[in-house]
This record gives structure tokens, C-alpha cells and sequence, in this order.
């Protein structure tokens, strides 16, 4: 598979991301006492500063002389709420870049689902990022920033982030643990609250391992066997089933840590009871849970979302061949803000807040 080149990431001329060390350190080059940086780094992750002349504790004319320090947050371009409440941003970047991350709150957590790129490479037939433009990577503020953005829209505390937005994240891994770790030690969010997924990049699962994590370990399947796979992950084509499974033995072996398998369902192409069979008799003896996701329809391809009997179906064959499974229906879709269904438009609405009924 040809994997984007990755520029080595340039020193970020930016607050956000940096570590209370690294903010104090920061604050004495400046010629500031050594407490200020404990005061910067509370006013950025927790009360959400998105410009130094915002911190009232600072000096005024220390403000003053700072305007021009960039803190590293975005603007939301464009908000859609749907009725069960799930938000859908579409944020400008500073580049003027419109990349799209969702707030879905439930009655006991915020969770919000970032992107690790803008765009993708990866090409899935199913989703409609994959059917849009792949600019670029985002830098590890401009993820944790999304997180910061939801909070402050949703004025409430994230207790979740998700990985699963636009963009592979295996392909920036520097970025997304660097990310973790700053929404872990700083914002202050567990790492096992936290979910990277990923369809499968050769080499990148063992990489991810090598950082031994806390964090959930989630992996799009969405077909038991290597030729259909093929046909709904163009990438499959360099990246066999066959290794990708044993990647997540070894994966489970380094860790400690259990594997989850996404797989969205498609009626008439992979919600057949042997395909479950099959299924189940791939992942049996590995340290493993299923999401099943009924498919969210998209405009840009035909396929369907099977029906619910079809779906138990599928469910309660894994469970006949002693399979951790669940079914996640997903949340926004009439904001378009479901798994899967969230685009990179280069043409994107007016900057205003809309309600979809």
C-alpha cells in the first residue's frame, strides 16, 4: 500500500499541546516568574483560553505585548444539531482548512469523535470521508483542540474522545499519541476513555503497541474473508487479512489489552448468517469484542442498511460461537454526523449555527 509521505512534524509555533514544563519553561523565557506557567496551563486546558489577552490573572501589559502569540485554537465554521442533541462542527484550521469533529452526549458522558487528518487516503467504498480530497495530517493541538471546542460548545466536561472522525489515524501516529498523551496528562481525560481505531496500516499496529497505551484499540473490519474486504477497502489490496490478524495477536501480546472489531453492516453484502460464521471462526481464541454498526446511509454510495431481524440475525450467530458482541446504533444521523458520514467538502456552508429538524 503507498502510504502518504509524512513530513516530520516542524516545531509548532503554538501554545496548546505543550506541557506544564514545557509552558513554564515557556513563561520564563519570557521573563516571567515560574508560576505563571501553572496559571497558562489551567487557563488553556480547563477554562478554554483561545487568546492571552483572555488570562485576566496576567499582567495587563504582559497581555498587551503577547497579542501576537498564537494559542492554537480553531473557529467553528459552521454548527448542525441534531434532534437526539449530537452536534456536528465543521472547524476552520488556521491554513483555512474545514475539518469536521462530533459532540455526543448522552445522560452520563460527553463523548466527542476527532479527526486525525483532513480528509483520507484510505478510500473506503462505504464512507464518504474516503470519497473526498485528502489534504493533510493534523498536528496534535489541532486534535486536542476539537476536544476543547466541543467542551466549550457543550459546557460540560468530555469524559470521551473517539478517534474515528475523518482520516486514518495510523497514518499520523506521532501526532495521535502526542494528542492522547496531552488530552490524558492535561485535560485531564483517562486514557482508557479513549478509543483509536483504525481500517489496518502495515507495520503502524505494532508501532501503536510499542507505546503501550491504556487507550481502546478498535479496528474496522466490515468483512470476514479478503476478497470481500477487498472490494470495501481498496487498501486491503496491500495489507492481507491474514496479517492484519495476526498484527492484532501481536497486538494483544504487547499490550495486555483486548482488540475491537468494527464491522458495519451491509444488507445483501456482508450481513449473511455464514458471513457471521465466518467471522466468528476468524477472530475465535482472540482476546476480542464486536461492534456491529448498522450502515448510515450516504449519498455517494448504494448501499443499505439491512433490516432488524437481519441484524439480530448476525448478532445472535457470534454469540452461538461464543463471541463478545453489541450492536452500536450511532448517533446524528440526520446531521449527517454518523459513522461514516462525515465528508471533506472543500465547498462548505456560511458560517452560521443551523438546527436540523
Amino acid at each position: 500500500m503507498t502510504v502518504p509521505v509524512q513530513e516530520k512534524p516542524k516545531q509548532d509555533n503554538v501554545l496548546l499541546g505543550r506541557s506544564l514544563a514545557q509552558l513554564t519553561e515557556w513563561v520564563r523565557s519570557q521573563g516571567q516568574p515560574p508560576y505563571r506557567g501553572k496559571q497558562l496551563h489551567q487557563w488553556l486546558y480547563q477554562k478554554g483560553a483561545r487568546s492571552l489577552v483572555d488570562i485576566t490573572v496576567f499582567p495587563k501589559q504582559w497581555r498587551e505585548e503577547l497579542k501576537a502569540v498564537k494559542i492554537g485554537r480553531s473557529q467553528i465554521h459552521h454548527k448542525s444539531i441534531a434532534p437526539d442533541q449530537t452536534r456536528k462542527y465543521l472547524l476552520r484550521l488556521e491554513d483555512d482548512a474545514i475539518v469536521e469533529t462530533v459532540g455526543i452526549p448522552t445522560e452520563k458522558r460527553l463523548t466527542v469523535c476527532v479527526s486525525s487528518q483532513v480528509g483520507c487516503p484510505m478510500t473506503c467504498d462505504f464512507c464518504a470521508t474516503g470519497k473526498g480530497e485528502f489534504l493533510r495530517s493534523l498536528k496534535a493541538w489541532e486534535i486536542v483542540d476539537q476536544v476543547l471546542t466541543v467542551q466549550e460548545d457543550f459546557q460540560q466536561r468530555v469524559s470521551n474522545v473517539v478517534f474515528m472522525g475523518m482520516g486514518e489515524p495510523l497514518l499520523n501516529l506521532e501526532e495521535v499519541v502526542a494528542s492522547v498523551k496531552t488530552l490524558n496528562e492535561d485535560v485531564g481525560i483517562g486514557q482508557r476513555s479513549l478509543v483509536i481505531s483504525t481500517v489496518g496500516v502495515p507495520h503502524r499496529i505494532r508501532q501503536l503497541a510499542e507505546h503501550h497505551l491504556q487507550i481502546t484499540f478498535a479496528v474496522s473490519l466490515h468483512a470476514p474473508n479478503q476478497k470481500l474486504r477487498t472490494q470495501l477497502i481498496p487498501s486491503a489490496n496491500h495489507y492481507s487479512l491474514e496479517k492484519l490478524m495476526a498484527d492484532c495477536r501481536k497486538y494483544v501480546n504487547m499490550t495486555g489489552r483486548r482488540v475491537t472489531f468494527e464491522y458495519i453492516l451491509l444488507a445483501g453484502v456482508n450481513d449473511d448468517p455464514q458471513q457471521a460464521i465466518e467471522l466468528a471462526k476468524l477472530i475465535q481464541g482472540l482476546q476480542s469484542h464486536v461492534n456491529l454498526i448498522p450502515y448510515n446511509p450516504i449519498s455517494e454510495a448504494d448501499y443499505q442498511r439491512p433490516n432488524t431481524h437481519s441484524i439480530q440475525q448476525f448478532k445472535h450467530t457470534l454469540e452461538q460461537y461464543k463471541i463478545a458482541v453489541s450492536i452500536r446504533y450511532s448517533r446524528g444521523l440526520e446531521a449527517d454526523a454518523a459513522c461514516g458520514q462525515l465528508r471533506a467538502s472543500t465547498v462548505t456552508p456560511e458560517p452560521t449555527h443551523s438546527e436540523v429538524k
